[in-house]
């Protein structure tokens, strides 16, 4: 095998190689994981929007969570109950107080002081305007229960203090918003007057601060607690470059990201830390509770059984807290519950102190690479109000810093094809002599100034970017339901037109048939990005065997079959890349003497025979 060929294959085998890592780390092809989770978030979404979240007076399950134990741990979720009800049931079983934002809407349960009805005011559950907004936090005892609670745990002295059963005591006509706190009280009846001030900013961050008056006539010792519950398993889309599960950062063991079957199979996790936060997330948005930055706590992660399914908790434990008599003492927490937005989670990390919370985000092993990448495209953005158009605009500026690399690049190339002639003269020349046949080629090469392994280099160059654009459009939310042109409403969502259904003019789904029904989701610019690779492909030297001629010709249909899938945002990237890439690659070739044959090529594919030379 000659040196262009053997280059060729590399810089194909490390494209394909990319591809297949995510369909096989995907688990199931893209479009199927998506179609399975809107599904199911549909009637989730059906069940929840039977009254819109935050307008009428509602509870949570009576013994949803057994009461605050008194070996100094955080409360855990007690058996489900019976009876399984609808959110409206669930909701209506307590008095509440409302919650009402610029971005949120919800309730504060007054029975157990839980927050647990939260709605996104911002965002909604598909592209359509009228479809309903997200629902982040749900009260227990009905579908899908998440939710978070603070409070304090007696120790050993076994004081009484609120549990999930305590109704607190609000004032008339109390509403929670960013200019107005809440406060809740409750008397224990022994001597204990417990008050709780919740607050909420602009965005997602709620502050909770916990006060007891002792007005007994002995000191008495508390621990205060946070913790987030989830109630049963719930669906995630399996991709191995995405975390969704239990998250946390602790001062001495740093980032942790546990799946939820890991939890379940271990139970229990705690680690010692001063400071940080611990939550579970999903893939857009997520719930944390985050101690004071200097306060020492436990934190634990923990999985309990309940009934044929397990609920998740995360929570941490505080040092313990003397109370004398009339004294009184105080303990807070915060609670982020929202979208996982990068400046607002960047901007609670810088102005909060809260230790590494931008990684609530998942930006993977190449954050180096990825989260720059955003922050470039989110900055253009602002300025072009199109995230494709952003996209297009990097994809130039990328080209603008590698040019010096890609030039020598394509140089080489224009100069590997211009020599053909010779290298097929010496192949005839030398037969099955492959030893003399690589020296004579090497003396080529040497002479030309040709470097054989070059043409690798805009490959090797272009799978970082790939890989962190991918990213990108995967992780961020910005990403998520950002229109393009035309009939791109989602850069985030594979391109939603296919051929085999005429692009829609035939009432016809096929992704809904079996084994390869993704692979038949074949979008208008998958098939551009298709042309694109062909063409670029066209302008390199052609391999003189056969069987790796026929394997060139049919790779950028197998990528466009491939690419079908992805997010339509980085087919758009691609498909562009490669035009920059022709254009690039043909003016260099031009500039070295060598002729493009890209327009006979085109003939030749349709049929039509090369003119013969005269």
């Amino acid at each position: 095998m000659t040196s262009e060929n053997r280059n060729m294959i590399l810089a194909i085998v490390l494209s394909m190689a990319v591809l297949v890592a995510w369909q096989y780390f995907s688990g199931i092809p893209e479009m199927e994981r998506q179609r399975q989770a809107a599904q199911q978030q549909q009637a989730q979404q059906q069940a929840a929007q039977q009254q819109a979240p935050g307008t009428e007076t509602s509870a949570q399950v009576p013994g949803a969570q057994a009461p605050a134990p008194a070996s100094g741990t955080p409360p855990t979720t007690a058996p489900a109950v019976a009876k399984a009800l609808t959110r409206a049931e669930a909701l209506a079983l307590s008095p509440r107080v409302a919650i009402d934002t610029p971005r949120v809407v919800g309730t504060v349960a007054l029975k157990g002081g839980r927050i647990d009805d939260l709605s996104l005011k911002d965002y909604r559950e598909t592209v359509d305007p009228k479809s309903p907004i997200i629902v982040l936090l749900s009260p227990s005892g009905g579908p899908t229960p998440f939710y978070a609670e603070f409070g304090w745990v007696s120790g050993a002295n076994n004081v009484k203090v609120p549990t999930s059963e305590t109704v607190w005591t609000a004032p008339a006509g109390a509403t929670l918003t960013n200019k107005t706190p809440l406060v809740l009280t409750w008397d224990n009846g022994a001597g204990l007057t417990f008050r709780r001030t919740v607050s909420v900013d602009d965005n997602y961050m709620f502050d909770v601060k916990d006060e007891v008056q002792n007005t007994g006539t002995a000191p008495v010792s508390l621990n205060p607690f946070a913790l987030i519950s989830r109630h049963g398993t719930p669906h995630t889309l399996g991709y191995y470059i995405l975390h969704e599960g239990l998250i946390g950062v602790t001062s001495d063991a740093g980032l942790h990201e546990i799946k939820y079957k890991d939890i379940a199979e271990k139970k229990s996790e705690t680690f010692p830390s001063t400071g940080g936060w611990l939550g579970i997330t999903d893939k857009y948005w997520a719930a944390t509770v985050i101690p004071g930055n200097e306060e020492k706590v436990q934190a634990r992660f923990s999985a309990s059984t309940l009934g044929t399914d397990f609920a998740y908790q995360t929570d941490f434990l505080g040092d313990t807290v003397t109370i004398a008599p009339g004294a009184t003492a105080a303990a807070g927490g915060r609670l982020f519950a929202g979208a996982k937005e990068v400046r607002v989670v960047d901007g609670y990390k810088s102005s909060l102190g809260i230790d590494r919370f931008d990684l609530l985000i998942d930006w993977g092993w190449f954050y180096f690479i990825t989260k720059p990448l955003f922050l470039l495209i989110d900055w253009i953005y602002k300025g072009v109000g199109n995230f494709g158009v952003a996209i297009l605009i990097v994809t130039v500026l990328i080209k603008g810093l590698f040019f010096p690399l890609a030039n020598k690049s394509y140089a080489s190339m224009a100069k590997m094809k211009a020599v053909q002639p010779e290298i097929q003269a010496l192949r005839e020349r030398f037969g099955d002599d492959k030893v003399k046949l690589q020296q004579e080629m090497m003396e080529i090469y040497k002479k030309e100034k040709i470097n054989p392994i070059a043409g690798c280099l805009p490959i090797l160059i272009q799978i970082p970017v790939f890989f962190a654009l991918y990213k990108t459009l995967f992780v961020t939310i910005e990403m998520r339901h950002a229109p393009f042109f035309g009939w791109i409403k989602d850069l985030s969502a594979p391109d939603p037109t296919t051929i085999f259904n005429l692009f829609g003019l035939i009432p016809w789904d096929p992704g809904q048939v079996p084994v390869i029904g993704h692979f038949l989701l074949l979008g208008v610019w998958p098939i551009i990005m298709g042309m694109t690779m062909w063409a670029q492909m066209k302008l390199n030297p052609a391999p003189p065997d056969p069987t790796q001629k026929m394997i060139f010709d049919w790779m950028p249909l197998i990528f466009t079959f491939m690419l079908g899938s992805f997010a339509s945002g980085l087919v758009i990237y691609w498909a562009w890349n490669n035009t920059l890439s022709v254009l690039q690659q043909s003016i260099i070739m031009r500039r070295n003497g060598v002729k493009v044959e890209l327009w006979d090529n085109v003939r030749e594919l349709f049929g039509r025979k090369k003119p013969k030379a005269t």
